[in-house]
């Protein structure tokens, strides 16, 4: 090839999302007639609440949809801080909050504002993909962490400190996190974050899946300071992912960066989304994501037993989210191959592990139970009948 029309170098890092291709590919089966059970993508299936659609409603009908400052709303920086309070007792001031395109739009703020050439950022393998991808658009390193069930699948202050080196600029956390499902305990937090600032580090907390919590009481990051950043979103407790609208609390001192870059990179998030989710804190839409939270509950705590009975390994009951992370070991080490030939086979959509990283990706899918209990239940029964017992040797 022309050197000329080469794409840049930091391409050639950017790995495909294998999860875009299972969902092509279940498409496929769809168009061709057959019946496919969607546990491979990360959207809920409940529909935007209906408060949210009036307000977006009422704001077209306004006619005003012009720019709004690009660090959002005041009114919506204003909420979000009232809900951290009210949901997770923790005071925010609405000044350290930055209303994004989406929480995608935040981790890539983020990392613009803190990653310069060569730095790294050290994250848990496995994890959600995107995230190391941010990093490296960046010109900086992303440093996988292989985790495990026991430390469950999450980074722990010696890690950190064993890991970080003279080009180490900060910790990226998920919790709970994508692909697993597993949260960090505030102790443990609290732990991490004395040792990123003793390094003189940053630390990057996503929390777009808190809301979604099932164990105690949820506990946000932002309980331990004002010199952390914590990402979250509207997309997944709030059921609105196609409307890509998310936010970041900032330290003070970093607010007017973030909003240059912001200004510079996408000008402002999208303002009818906006006006859409100040709807979100209403009580009687609060009050209907409570009780699709439940419903999630009751999903995971039906399809993990019924993955174990088949003769996948869960070590460890996801926390919150909606995702398990398997181990597939028993019937296959090559995950992509594997969740192919079930699709083909069975209909049943999940995720390859290779998506997640490199520590045993090639040994682990993920199932999102992000369909309704019948259909989670006629996806438990397929594999029934199509994956060897359980009491056979594992695949080699």
């Amino acid at each position: 090839m022309d050197p000329r029309l080469a794409p840049a170098a930091r391409v050639r890092d950017i790995a495909p999302f294998h999860v875009m291709e299972v969902q092509t590919a279940a498409r496929a089966l769809e168009a061709a007639g057959r019946s496919v059970v969607h546990m491979e993508i990360g959207e809920p299936d409940f529909p935007t609440p209906p408060a949210v659609l009036d307000a977006a409603r009422d704001a077209l009908a306004g006619g005003g949809i012009y720019y709004t400052s690009a660090l959002g709303l005041p009114a919506l920086r204003e909420a979000i801080a009232r809900h951290y309070g009210e949901r997770y007792g923790v005071d925010v001031d609405p000044g350290r909050i930055v209303v994004t395109a989406g929480s995608s739009g935040a981790l890539l703020l983020a990392m613009a504002l803190l990653v310069n050439r060569d730095e790294q950022i050290l994250l848990a393998d496995p994890g959600y993909p995107c995230n190391r991808h941010f990093v490296r658009v960046l010109e900086g390193e992303p440093v996988g962490i292989p985790v495990g069930p026991g430390q469950s699948y999450q980074l722990a202050a010696d890690l950190v400190d064993a890991h970080w080196t003279a080009r180490t600029r900060g910790v990226l956390i998920a919790s709970p996190s994508n692909p697993t499902g597993t949260t960090v305990s505030p102790a443990a937090m609290r732990d991490i974050a004395r040792v990123v600032d003793d390094r003189g580090g940053r630390l990057i907390v996503d929390e777009i899946y808190l809301g979604l919590s099932y164990e105690g009481e949820p506990r946000s990051a932002l309980a331990l300071g004002d010199e952390l950043f914590v990402v979250s979103s509207f997309s997944k407790y709030f059921n609105m992912t196609g409307w890509r609208l998310g936010w970041i609390v900032a330290p003070p001192r970093h607010v007017r960066d973030l909003e240059k870059l912001a200004q510079n990179l996408y000008i402002a998030p999208s303002t009818v989304a906006q006006h859409a989710a100040l709807a979100c804190f209403r009580p009687e839409t609060l009050a209907l994501l409570e009780a699709r939270r439940q419903a999630f509950r009751e999903r995971r705590d039906f399809l993990v037993p019924a993955l174990r009975s088949l003769g996948f390994g869960v070590p460890v009951m996801p926390g919150g989210g909606f995702f398990v992370y398997a181990d597939c070991s028993r019937f296959s080490r090559d995950s992509l191959a594997f969740c192919r030939d079930v699709l083909e086979a069975t209909g049943v959509a999940f995720t390859p592990g290779v998506d997640f990283g490199t520590h045993r990706g090639n040994e682990h899918v993920r199932f999102a139970y992000t369909v309704a209990l019948d259909k989670l239940r006629d996806g438990v029964e397929r594999l029934a009948r199509a994956l060897p017992a359980r009491g056979g040797p594992p695949a080699r």
